[in-house]
């Protein structure tokens, strides 16, 4: 199929995206990698009256390094998160993440922060972002605001955005020294979307506890969903084989069934994927996943 007819416009300022989602308001579209939206436009799942093209927005590209935070462009592709040695030194999460996202062609042109406006529930991008304490910024003809990932994702493609603004930005604490991570998927094929996966984050105490605990799933429901049933488990005894057993037997995740996959199945698989990181970190206190370009964590 082709796309219905529809406008294009390539605005210079923030100011004239906002005017022209003003003027067409439900009937404009903001596409930056359009790795997505275009797909959706040819299968005339989604028929916009105008697309706004934000790629000439040059503030919105770059990753910079605060006191405190990474700030990471909303134009920043997936392909750069993957090859940013400032990302693998200050969010090591998001360097184990990105092979996991498509293919390398999709990678060089999807961008981080279309991925988090989109909120598909299956994605990795929003999963990290709650596991990593997030802070999404959005801008809009009254200015910036700034809202906890947390909050973001509010339900299936549905975040706390409203129809006149864009997210610019995404903050994410920079890793400390007893920052610990780990990240894998289960998918039929590389490239696919997830069957479940997982992402955990928190500091590693010399005890062995894991403090500040955050772990996230994604393929489960419509929005990323933190397991904070186990998370004062992880924190309360050392990561050994038994603490890893109860927090394994105490997720509490009601997964919904897809086309190929019960709820009973995917709640399986979710323990079946806790179990592995928690191990890989018990084991050697990183958790990065073995997984390369080539090999994931495949179900067959």
């Amino acid at each position: 199929m082709k796309a219905a007819a529809f406008q294009y416009v390539k605005p210079r300022t923030l100011a004239d995206v906002f005017a022209v989602l003003a003027e067409y308001e439900d009937g404009a579209r903001i596409v930056a990698g359009g790795q997505t939206l275009l797909a959706t436009l040819n299968m005339r799942l989604s028929e916009p009256q105008m697309l706004v093209d934000i790629t000439a927005l040059d503030g919105l590209r770059g990753i910079t390094v605060g006191e405190h935070n990474l700030r990471i462009g909303a134009l920043v592709t997936h392909a750069q998160i993957e090859d940013s040695a400032v990302i693998r030194e200050h969010a090591p999460l998001l360097f184990a993440a990105a092979p996991h996202v498509a293919h390398r062609a999709i990678r060089n042109r999807g961008t981080f922060g279309g991925s988090i406006a989109l909120a598909d529930p299956a994605a990795e991008w929003p999963a990290c972002a709650v596991a990593l304490d997030a802070t999404i910024v959005v801008c809009g003809p009254a200015g910036e605001r700034r809202i906890d990932a947390d909050a973001f994702f509010v339900d299936l493609y549905t975040t706390a955005l409203e129809s006149n603004e864009l997210v610019v930005a995404v903050e994410i604490p920079r890793s400390g020294p007893r920052a610990r991570f780990a990240f894998d998927e289960l998918t039929r094929r590389h490239g696919d979307y997830a069957i479940v996966g997982a992402a955990l984050t928190g500091n590693l105490e010399t005890d062995g506890r894991l403090t500040a605990a955050r772990a996230v799933f994604f393929g489960t429901g419509s929005v990323p969903e933190r397991a904070r049933s186990i998370e004062p488990l992880l924190a309360a005894a050392p990561l050994d084989t038994q603490t890893i057993r109860a927090a394994v037997e105490a997720l509490e995740l009601e997964p919904s069934a897809d086309l190929y996959h019960s709820a009973a199945a995917k709640r399986h698989l979710a323990r079946v994927l806790l179990g592995r990181l928690l191990t890989r970190l018990a084991a050697d206190g990183t958790g990065a996943s073995d997984a390369s370009h080539e090999g994931d964590s495949h179900v067959r």
